[in-house]
């Protein structure tokens, strides 16, 4: 597994094709490439889904506000995208029922939603979802008590999906395509696009983490840096200048269990500004999102401020009145850019959501050279498809049938249905019952695996009581999933960064961990711990404001 080990090896010299970004669209295409037999690099100057992956609202969604604009063809993407994530990753990707309640006053009447249902399951008309039903007063009340009773008329009961872990879905696919003989480099930073004859030759940069150059040379390169796009650009001699980002910030907050709180998540609109927003049951807690405002700051230090969660708050008290939130009751919050292309004068609700491969070759930069623009959670895998259409077509190679849709991610490898691996799992698990469904929401299939390397009891303690998460997770993260630092471990393996105390107090548990399994030195440890600590501190975790380091 040195292959993307904590000693990070310098990449290869020569493939196929590099994709710079490991974010859920990058590992995608990586596994895609890779399934088809070409020789791919993936790079990131973070970890796998330390981007823009890490800040969405975490939905597998069709896509029901694109019908107001018009695009029916990105709907229909995407409920195909989301029947096809049910099967390949049932473990990481599963129904969500959504309520839209519907108020006097409101832009989109009781027809006008109606009329959107109607579209919306005639667009999926081979999903495995309940179609939707219309609620009166009496029955929407019945099942969302909490609900602002004054000028309530209706509402909309229907069926998304969502991805409680979205860094876990990038992850998988990344390890997949490393499985498949992919070369995958966390940490390193691309500097410059190497060219020679006005074409691409390839990336050099520097290994984040111990300072080493790189550089590696293939006749493709991929820019799929999320809102980082122009960015990496500005390494690339001889490319346009023409910008092509130009991102929306998407705020979110997450609280605790409160009064009022829906069983379902709840679709609604703003009343400051008509926009939707939603409350979402997620990982034992409420996640509430999600602004839209442009962004031209910092990148990489957006953080979701005061103004935002004032608004997130303020609509939530409104259509919930029994919650009383206040700033004290946000555990964390995060907030995230996404990679829409630069569109000035338009509004940003109204901002494409369609993504786009930008060729730069034809528009007079170096040929081989492609830059995604857009793209979606949902539709990450079609997105990689065509993708790696297009390399196959660059780099002269026949057409090979892309494996995607039907392959499933490995935690979704299972003999049998996925309910049943579950029962017999559950059934065999000498783990509590939390500890045993942690398991299987993170790791799939491939918590068997990850269980039969506890071998001592101490391997098999719980290291983080809200999640049930268990010490031999810490030296898995190392060995088998990638993993170059603490945080690596705690937000982005195995997920204990995403409970209400952001991970601050497991992280000190899992360096002990990393001492006693690893072979860290206590400096080491405590060094890891503070790195987290300060990384952490863009989400604002309340449970920083108490919690002191202890090794």
């Amino acid at each position: 597994m040195s292959d993307a080990s904590p000693s990070a090896d310098a990449p290869p010299s020569d493939v196929d094709l590099i994709v710079i970004g490991a974010g859920i669209n990058g590992a995608g295409i990586a596994r895609d490439a890779a399934l088809r037999g070409l020789r791919v690099l993936l790079l990131d100057k973070g970890d796998v889904a330390s981007g823009t992956t890490s800040w969405s609202s975490r939905l597998i969604h069709g896509g029901l506000r694109y019908l107001e604009h018009g695009e029916l063809g990105l709907v229909r993407e995407s409920l195909r995208e989301r029947e096809r994530l049910f099967r390949i990753a049932p473990h990481l990707v599963q129904p969500l029922p959504m309520l839209i309640p519907i108020y006097w006053g409101q832009r989109r009447g009781p027809w006008l939603i109606r009329a959107g249902m109607v579209l919306y399951d005639a667009l999926s008309l081979d999903k495995t979802l309940p179609r939707h039903t219309m609620l009166d007063t009496r029955d929407t009340q019945r099942r969302a008590p909490g609900l602002l009773p004054r000028g309530l008329r209706a509402a909309a009961l229907y069926y998304d999906g969502q991805a409680t872990f979205a860094e876990r879905l990038a992850l998988e696919n990344a390890l997949d395509a490393r499985a498949h003989g992919a070369h995958l480099r966390t940490y390193h930073r691309v500097e410059s696009i190497l060219t020679d004859a006005a074409r691409a030759t390839g990336v050099a940069g520097h290994d984040v983490l111990t300072g080493e150059p790189f550089r590696a040379t293939a006749p493709v390169v991929l820019n799929v840096a999320g809102p980082w796009v122009d960015a990496v650009l500005a390494g690339a001699p001889e490319v346009e200048r023409a910008r092509l980002i130009g991102g929306t910030k998407g705020s979110h907050i997450v609280v605790a269990p409160f009064p009022g709180a829906p069983r379902d998540a709840l679709y609604s609109e703003a009343r400051l500004d008509g926009r939707p927003f939603f409350i979402i049951p997620w990982n034992d807690a409420y996640l509430i999102g999600t602004t839209d405002t442009r962004y031209d700051g910092n990148l990489d230090d957006v953080v979701a401020d005061d103004a935002d969660v004032a608004f997130l708050l303020d609509e939530t008290n409104r259509l919930l009145p029994e919650a009383n939130l206040t700033q004290a009751d946000v555990r964390y919050a995060y907030a995230g850019v996404r990679p829409l292309p630069f569109s000035p004068g338009v509004n940003e609700g109204s901002v494409s959501r369609h993504h786009h491969i930008h060729d730069h070759g034809a528009s007079g930069g170096p040929r081989g050279l492609y830059s995604i623009v857009g793209g979606k959670l949902t539709t990450y895998r079609e997105l990689a498809e065509q993708t790696v259409d297009l390399v196959l077509r660059q780099l002269g190679r026949q057409p090979v049938q892309s494996q995607t849709a039907a392959v499933p991610l490995p935690g979704g490898r299972t003999a049998g249905s996925w309910p049943e691996f579950q029962e017999r799992f559950r059934r065999n698990s000498p783990l509590s019952a939390q500890s045993t469904d942690h398991l299987l929401r993170v790791y799939g299939a491939r918590a068997s695996d990850l269980l039969a390397t506890a071998t001592t009891p101490e391997l098999r303690d719980t290291m983080d009581t809200f999640s049930g998460a268990i010490a031999a997770e810490v030296p898995w993260a190392f060995a088998e999933e990638g993993a170059r630092t603490l945080a690596d471990v705690i937000a982005r393996r195995t997920m204990v960064g995403l409970g209400l105390d952001a991970g601050v107090g497991a992280d000190a548990t899992a360096a002990d961990i990393a001492v006693k399994t690893l072979g860290w030195d206590p400096a080491r440890a405590a060094d890891e711990v503070r790195a987290y600590r300060e990384w952490v501190r863009r989400y604002r975790p309340r449970a920083l404001e108490t919690e002191a380091i202890s090794v």
